[in-house]
């Protein structure tokens, strides 16, 4: 993500190597969503690269390869390969991120919890389910995650589906977004947000609005949330993501402010 040609001039200096815009895009944001993982595990030497650029505060929340989560079902799973690999994050690694398939459901809660018994206890775990069978009783799931002491991933999309899509990148993410009840409720102290919002930035605010005041219950209960926003093209992500945590911060002013970015100096032509 902090590759996004989007941000390349805007949140990243332009021309900077791929190798350095992790450590820039980290002066903007303090977390990052690790979805490169799900495609592929990339080398130890990658991730060792990640760690240099980072904070050992900076949150990294990878996601399980897709072979393990979507391909074999969580079924005879071979972990060992990612797990080396990622060792380099440390205490940056936040959580790791289970996404499941809309067509895993509740009738196959057991192998989910057959699955989250087999991983290393040292680590800490993120669950996101995407079958409407979970939302209508959420109790066992519930149940599962907490035994496991994992949190459940809500991925708020209610904002974005609000209305009829009005520019090529929403009408891409409409046919490719899951339609996602609202859930509000943490598990562990660190509780995760996925927020989507719309194109236009008043509307984004305006859905994000409900989790202002959660976030800041979370936070005066001793927890320790992540929240991440993303808009349809991501274009404005970093900066948006620094306004809902200035938001959060009115109501619990004692939070840390993000760090502040270096300045991107803009494009010249000598």
């Amino acid at each position: 993500m902090w590759s996004l040609k989007a941000w390349q001039g805007r949140f990243v200096e332009p021309g900077l190597p791929a190798g350095e815009r992790l450590r820039a895009y980290a002066g903007w944001c303090d977390a990052v969503e690790g979805n490169t993982t799900f495609y592929a595990t990339p080398s130890r030497e990658t991730v060792a690269s990640w760690a240099e650029q980072t904070d050992p505060s900076f949150r990294f929340v990878p996601k399980l390869p897709r072979a393990v989560t979507h391909e074999r079902r969580l079924g005879d799973a071979e972990l060992r390969d990612f797990w080396h690999a990622m060792e380099p994050l440390g205490p940056r690694a936040h959580a790791y991120w289970i996404q499941l398939p809309g067509s895993f459901g509740p009738g196959d809660l057991g192998v989910l919890e057959s699955f989250l018994r087999k991983l290393p206890v040292s680590f800490p775990y993120a669950v996101e389910v995407r079958h409407p069978g979970f939302f209508e009783a959420p109790a066992a799931l519930e149940a599962v995650l907490e035994r496991a002491g994992a949190e459940w991933v809500p991925f708020d999309t209610t904002a974005f589906f609000a209305a009829p899509p009005t520019s090529d990148a929403e009408r891409d993410a409409w046919t490719k977004k899951p339609r996602m009840p609202l859930r509000t409720v943490a598990l562990t102290g660190q509780p995760i947000v996925r927020y989507l919002g719309r194109d236009a930035t008043s509307e984004t605010v305006a859905g994000w609005r409900k989790w202002v005041p959660i976030v800041a219950g979370w936070l005066r209960e001793g927890r320790s949330p992540t929240v991440f926003v993303h808009t349809p093209d991501n274009a404005d992500a970093p900066a948006l993501a620094r306004r809902f945590h200035d938001e959060v911060r009115v109501l619990v002013p004692e939070l840390e402010a993000l760090p502040v970015p270096v300045p991107v100096e803009p494009l010249t032509l000598f």
